[in-house]
């Protein structure tokens, strides 16, 4: 990783981890590859700024709403819940409060008359989604930075949508048979939110906010 600062022209470098919240790799692992000081780091005549994860961004929320939109467009939003998925585990309490965080934030707009938190291995668990849910029409969004076995394979599977048995990894079909009428519900399954368009413009601003938050020109 270290190895990116040969590749550099520029005197002003601002690093943007692309993760869902802060962890292990954001606090410890980048940091020590690419020898931050902190937020702000000196070397020779480089200032190098480090930003906070792309997820924590407050743009995250529009991004939400707008996939969960696009998703079951046409859907009346009333009659909607809308859950979102972290991966939820013991080692690591941070994805989990990253998606409790959204949870309140999207509720706080009224979007929604139903905004859940799931997660895929401790409670609310999101294989129980037509316990937690309770509207006919339900909409899932997994809160992560890309689509792997864990959209692809493991949230479908514990949905409902695809069997055990079946291995659907790499496959983005398990994204396009919207709406799955399970368990006396319509459920609308989106790809993860790292995969919508406007990321990019996320990455961008968080370097664009940091610079105006600490200060010097870009």
């Amino acid at each position: 990783m270290r190895e990116v600062y040969h590749m550099l022209e520029s005197k002003e470098i601002f690093v943007v981890p692309n993760f869902i919240s802060e962890g292990y790799f954001t606090q410890t692992v980048i940091p020590r590859e690419l020898e931050l000081d902190g937020v702000l780091t000196r070397r020779s005549e480089c200032c190098i700024r480090y930003c906070p994860p792309a997820g924590s961004h407050p743009k995250m929320t529009d991004l939400l709403l707008r996939q969960a939109s696009e998703i079951a467009a046409g859907v009346p939003r009333e009659q909607t819940s809308l859950v979102i998925v972290g991966h939820g585990t013991k080692l690591d309490k941070n994805s989990a409060t990253a998606v409790r965080k959204q949870v309140a934030l999207i509720s706080a707009t009224g979007s929604y008359p139903q905004v859940i938190s799931a997660y895929m291995e401790e409670p609310p668990l999101v294989s129980e989604w037509d316990q937690l849910s309770e509207h006919p029409y339900v909409v899932v969004i997994p809160f992560f930075i890309s689509d792997g076995l864990h959209s692809y394979q493991d949230i479908p599977i514990l949905l409902g949508i695809a069997p055990k048995t079946e291995t659907t990894a790499g496959q983005p079909e398990v994204f396009r048979g919207n709406p799955h009428i399970l368990r006396g519900r319509k459920l609308f399954y989106g790809s993860s939110i790292g995969t919508e368009l406007l990321f990019a413009d996320v990455i961008v601003d968080q370097a664009v906010r940091w610079n105006l938050k600490w200060g010097g020109g870009v």
